[in-house]
């Protein structure tokens, strides 16, 4: 992937500031600060927001560039961006008609709002697709809206939410909205705690949000066309590319190791090198279907009319869920591999060649969203597709 300004940035700052804090940021399960702070001065949160309003008009493949080099060195960073990302492409794509969202992504620009997303909910089963909670809009133009969220990743360090929820209290529970609520509009009351194996950075512990606003920030395309057509082919194409950069910082140290031990005996080939040869052939398979994933995205967005179509398919659905699917399944693996490459020195947690956090990280991407529900998605669309 050729690296435009806005790469070369974001892998500056993963190299001087998310690396050398990664490992403090994974131990004291801390929001990355530094990190979210330099990628903030770089103005690249905003850097998907159009031209026309001040951002740098980046593309996907740009966005999905920058999840790789800072999931290289801080994969809880890269995903609390990648996050950010899908809640801005989402207003981009789905928001631009409205006076009000396109002052916002303005302001965006200016201020580098931090955007969390919040579509989990107590009682619905881990199902985005479907909420409990509904928008009550009152006579004077103003709603009120009160989520019990299992998980809302960086919540308390967030500057705003974009929350779905039923469109009216009489919805159906798919019947959704995508709704944006300020921070001087809400209150989040933490109910839980953050202690998990990897990804700790991300601090997302469960919330009862309770916020405010205006009908503007209601969305009006329903959000089950914003979903299918943006929010989750987006997330599985960032998600796949900062763990696409988590896997290749494991396989590099596992290279580093081998070149070391080839280096203490000249002329000989270590024994770990053919290991290393074949993790590197299934490093760069998984590479080719990511970035052929995201071509095939790219290019259906710039088809107006009969890329939404596809976007909304089934057939599409059915393969940006394999996409992540398979890459899930694959990453603790090759990790794993690489571990077995660099052996005691990989194991330890105080070695430069350590695999621990690649590999605690590694394994929660078969988690978010877990892929027993994708599967049993897709188990559903082959009743209907007559080709897989």
């Amino acid at each position: 992937m050729s690296e435009s300004l806005w790469v070369q940035a974001a892998k500056k700052i993963a190299i001087d500031i998310a690396g050398p804090n990664a490992d403090a940021v994974d131990t004291e399960a801390r929001f990355p600060v530094e990190a979210i702070n330099a990628l903030k001065a770089a103005k690249l949160l905003s850097v998907y927001v159009p031209k026309s309003l001040g951002g740098a008009g980046a593309s996907m493949t740009e966005i999905c560039g920058i999840c790789e080099v800072l999931g290289q060195h801080c994969t809880a960073t890269a995903m609390i961006f990648a996050m950010h990302q899908i809640q801005v492409v989402s207003i981009v794509r789905h928001a631009m008609d409205s006076a009000w969202y396109r002052d916002y992504l303005t302001q965006l620009v200016e201020h580098q709002y931090l955007i969390a997303s919040v579509t989990s909910e107590v009682g619905v089963g881990g199902e985005m697709r479907s909420s409990r909670c509904a928008v009550e809009m009152g006579d004077d133009g103003r709603f009120a809206l009160t989520k019990d969220a299992t998980t809302i990743s960086y919540g308390a360090q967030a500057d705003d939410l974009l929350i779905t929820a039923r469109r009216t209290p009489q919805a159906s529970n798919n019947d959704q909205a995508l709704v944006l609520v300020r921070k001087t509009d809400y209150t989040l009351t933490q109910k839980g705690a953050w202690n998990t194996m990897g990804m700790r950075g991300t601090c997302s512990p469960p919330f009862l949000m309770a916020g405010s606003g205006v009908a503007d920030q209601v969305i009006a395309q329903p959000f089950g066309e914003i979903s299918s057509q943006t929010v989750v082919p987006v997330s599985h194409l960032v998600w796949t590319h900062l763990w696409l950069g988590n896997v290749t910082a494991a396989v590099n140290k596992a290279g580093s190791f081998v070149r070391t031990q080839a280096r203490s005996n000249p002329g000989t080939t270590p024994p770990t090198a053919l290991r290393l040869a074949e993790v590197t052939v299934k490093l760069q398979n998984m590479r080719a279907v990511i970035r052929d994933a995201l071509s095939e995205y790219e290019t259906l967005c710039a088809t107006p009319g009969e890329g939404e179509a596809t976007l909304s398919s089934m057939g599409y659905a059915f393969k940006i869920n394999n996409l992540k699917v398979d890459v899930s399944s694959k990453l603790p693996l090759i990790v794993t591999e690489a571990l077995l490459i660099c052996g005691i020195m990989g194991y330890k947690n105080d070695s430069k060649f350590s695999m621990s956090r690649h590999l605690r990280d590694a394994h929660s991407s078969a988690l978010m969203v877990g892929n027993d529900r994708i599967l049993a998605t897709n188990a559903n669309l082959l009743l209907v597709l007559k080709d897989a």
